[in-house]
């Protein structure tokens, strides 16, 4: 079979068993296909025995020509931010809930694996943002996200007060018990049930969205990406940052954040017939039928 990639890794969702039975079925197909596999170190652990190359994420960003994703969303995400420097190629394939990005179904994994090695697909990029923690003018913390960089009041049960400017532009003083900076991709995630905007993964811009403001005028906001978002904690309030959700750091009053788009970004493939808004028809429901 001519087709565009030799090395295909597999990446399943951390410490979960269940997946293994997919994970084995696809790669059993990609070697059937003449293609080298090889299975990310965690996942291939979890499945005992195989015959298959086990490989760390910087061995597969090395190698691999396609990296595909069985799990859901949050297994995507974790992939990306550990590929992104890489550049390979990552197609989703779920296994979660929602699956906003893990874009073809577990049933039609094999049909749809076999248009995409055949060149089939269609190609979509989605940046990333990269988020820094000074605190007395030094970094404490980095990260690159690719959903969202949260601000929120930790375990306090009292709000926090935060400065928000984008290029050293004041936007507002904002009394809540957060906020979210979300790029296209991640406004689907929690700045949706935050009511913030669902931003086209075209768009150039990240949405900075209050979380349950005191003020009901402190409304979402949809800035250029371009611009640099630099949010402030407010003496004397203390407060906690989650990065995509998977990794966070109690950061300190007067602690500053500084986030902008990073220099990375990934690419996305998905099968023939794909579309970002039958996507959310589908996802969120918006054609459903009224149940009376």
């Amino acid at each position: 079979m001519n087709c565009l990639f030799n090395t295909v890794a597999l990446i399943g969702k951390y410490k979960s068993p269940e997946i293994s039975e997919s994970l084995l079925t696809l790669a059993a197909f990609l070697r059937s296909q003449g293609l080298e596999v090889l299975i990310e170190e965690s996942a291939a652990a979890a499945i005992v025995p195989h015959h298959y190359t086990a490989a760390s994420f910087e061995a597969i960003g090395q190698r691999a020509d396609l990296a595909v994703v069985l799990g859901g969303d949050g297994t995507l995400l974790n992939a990306a931010r550990c590929l992104a420097e890489f550049d390979v190629p990552l197609v989703g394939v779920n296994q979660g809930r929602l699956g906003f990005m893990t874009d073809i179904a577990r049933e039609s994994m094999i049909e749809s694996m076999t248009a995409i090695l055949a060149g089939k697909f269609s190609r979509e990029q989605r940046f990333l943002l990269n988020a820094e923690v000074l605190r007395h003018g030094e970094c404490v913390s980095q990260a690159l996200t690719l959903n969202d960089v949260v601000i929120n009041k930790g375990d306090t049960g009292r709000l926090i007060e935060l400065e928000v400017k984008v290029d050293n532009e004041l936007i507002h003083i904002l009394r809540a018990d957060g906020l979210i900076i979300a790029t296209p991709t991640g406004s689907t995630a929690y700045a949706l049930s935050a009511n913030g905007p669902i931003l086209h993964p075209s768009v150039a811009g990240i949405a900075i969205v209050p979380l349950c403001p005191h003020a009901l005028t402190n409304r979402p906001i949809t800035v250029s990406d371009k611009g640099c978002i630099t949010v402030t904690l407010i003496p004397p309030h203390d407060g906690r940052i989650h990065f995509d959700g998977q990794k966070r750091f109690e950061c300190l009053a007067g602690d500053v954040v500084h986030v902008q788009k990073s220099g990375y970004a990934i690419t996305l493939f998905h099968p023939p017939g794909y579309s970002y808004f039958a996507m959310l028809r589908e996802k969120l429901h918006w054609s459903a039928t009224p149940r009376h």
